[in-house]
């Protein structure tokens, strides 16, 4: 081996050893938080899928538990090594319409299970809800932290599907009538979305 392999050689190493700690004390934290909310969401999918009744709640979960599996691995690999992941990150896309009911129907109080019995395709579908919104909080969080530049980067990419995800979610639910959306009238509506205006003056 030749002296000039040797030093090149030892530069890279040094070069990957900086890179991978490349961390801020901040960023740590938030991404052990982080990493700890996509196991729990992970773990939390096995734990529910065999009380799925629906079908089509069954297909989302295991879409989601797939895809979420990649994003864990690409974030982990970035993390440990501060390089770009083997596996890059991916887009979420949902196999459902994007078209929410409006409208209030009364019904039974909501209120906690008293039971194990108790647990329904409504229940489950809320909980997996809960734990895309952590998710992306949790991202959210981190991304504002992180220092090192491939991890910030791998972290905030992956904030939309978790958004994608949730979104996913609560179309599931409205259309079961689980979740239900209210809206002004048509007046107020108007007096809202016309409250604002654009404008042309920027700085010089």
């Amino acid at each position: 081996m030749t002296q000039s392999f040797q030093n090149e050689s030892s530069n890279q190493t040094s070069f990957n050893q900086q890179q991978s700690l490349n961390h801020g004390g901040h960023e740590q934290m938030d991404l052990h938080e982080t990493i700890g909310a996509i196991i729990a969401c992970m773990n939390q999918s096995i734990v529910l899928r065999p009380h799925v009744k629906d079908t089509e709640l069954l297909s989302i979960l295991d879409r989601q538990y797939n895809f979420t599996l990649g994003m864990y691995n690409t974030i982990v690999e970035s993390y440990n090594t501060g390089h770009d992941p083997s596996v890059p990150t991916g887009r979420y896309q949902m196999e459902t319409g994007n078209n929410f009911k409006y409208g209030m129907n009364p019904g039974q109080p909501k209120k906690p299970m008293q039971n194990a019995n108790e647990l329904s395709d409504e229940c489950i579908s809320g909980f997996l809800l809960g734990a895309q919104k952590g998710m992306a909080k949790e991202m959210t969080a981190s991304a504002t932290e992180t220092t090192n530049p491939v991890v910030r980067r791998v972290v905030a990419d992956s904030i939309p599907n978790c958004i994608e995800m949730a979104y996913e979610i609560s179309i599931y639910q409205n259309m079961h009538g689980y979740y239900q959306v209210p809206q002004f009238s048509q007046q107020d509506m108007q007096t809202m979305l016309n409250a604002y205006g654009t404008t042309t003056n920027p700085l010089h």
